[in-house]
């Protein structure tokens, strides 16, 4: 969360003249409400079932998917994303995560949390997102951010 995946995803799907889905407002869509309003009306379990029904529909040949930081903790998601899409972490310092989190709305699992609680979730996530093909630093702008990730893609 906060690493850019949804600003980069439209850059690079823009640059590649490919489709872009985000499975956070495919999730949306289909809910009729926030992942916030989600998360505290039905769960985060319920959540995690919903996100994992739906992340096929993003995973298209061709097309540039961004997916929320739970997706790929699920080993049967994580089998899924690996055989239909070239996997892209955006890595980004835990204190760019936290200026850009901090104090926002519709992310639930970092409402409420202090700095050494999310940067917790953040190290313990970290060995599973490094299982990506590509690591990208997320750090600089958006379209420098894409324009790597294009040209690893087309490359």
């Amino acid at each position: 969360m906060g690493c850019g995946k949804s600003v980069v995803g439209v850059l690079v799907a823009q640059r590649a003249g490919a489709p872009f889905y985000d499975l956070d407002m495919i999730i949306e869509s289909e809910a009729g409400i926030s992942i916030s309003e989600y998360f505290a009306t039905r769960g985060e379990a319920a959540f995690r079932r919903l996100e994992s029904r739906l992340l096929p529909t993003v995973l298209v040949p061709g097309a540039v998917a961004a997916l929320g930081g739970g997706a790929p903790l699920d080993d049967e998601n994580w089998r899924l994303i690996t055989e239909r899409a070239v996997t892209v972490f955006l890595e980004c310092a835990f204190e760019t995560i936290w200026t850009r989190t901090r104090g926002t709305t519709g992310r639930p699992l970092a409402t409420g949390r202090s700095y050494d609680e999310l940067r917790a979730l953040h190290e313990e996530r970290l060995p599973l997102y490094r299982r990506a093909v590509h690591v990208v630093s997320s750090d600089a702008p958006a379209d420098q951010v894409a324009a790597e990730i294009a040209r690893l893609w087309s490359g």
